[in-house]
């Protein structure tokens, strides 16, 4: 690749990036609102048992608060391949713009990653309490379904940014754990 590559994550890569960055921030992609409709089976879940993880849905009024990381443009090739194996589960590459919390170049160009409707894994909405029971009993490769959600929620708050849904669930898996 001829120049650096940006890459926006809203879920478990807030916390467990697993690629080498030149630079993070916070930033924020307009128009997109995160939710626990994606299922997982082959992280948090397994087929027989799928465990919900995030994913993004297009909404005009909506933002979603996450951290975009800045890849050297010799790793980036390389990054993107690994992460397009790790979200392999259903999710399409998406570019979309990212505004960062930050005074220059506001705004970049980023790729993420989106499980929609039309992915075998999709589950959809559903109530709160029937997302966090599922979330609980949920096991995967990569853990339980609860530390997702858990760490998810830490991570944001350990950048001061706001998510209603993720902090809502995650009270309500940690109050009815045990």
């Amino acid at each position: 690749m001829s120049a650096d590559v940006w890459i926006f994550g809203y879920g478990s890569l807030m916390w467990r990036p697993d690629f080498t960055f030149t630079e993070r921030c916070a930033g924020v992609a307009s128009g997109w609102s995160r939710r626990f409709w994606q299922g997982s089976i082959d992280h948090r879940g397994v087929p027989e048992a799928p465990g919900r993880v995030v994913t993004l849905e297009a909404r005009p009024a909506a933002h979603c608060w996450g951290l975009a990381y800045r890849v050297a443009a010799a790793e980036g090739r390389a990054v993107l391949e690994r992460l397009d194996h790790r979200e392999r589960g259903g999710f399409d590459r998406v570019d979309l713009d990212v505004t960062l919390r930050r005074d220059r170049a506001p705004t970049v160009r980023a790729v993420t990653y989106v499980a929609g409707p039309g992915n075998p894994n999709y589950l959809g909405p559903a109530p709160l309490s029937e997302i966090a029971a599922q979330v609980r009993r949920s096991v995967g490769p990569s853990g339980p379904n609860v530390e997702y959600a858990l760490r998810l929620a830490a991570a944001l708050r350990a950048f001061e940014l706001e998510d209603e849904h993720v902090f809502e669930l995650a009270a309500l898996v940690d109050s009815t754990r045990g």
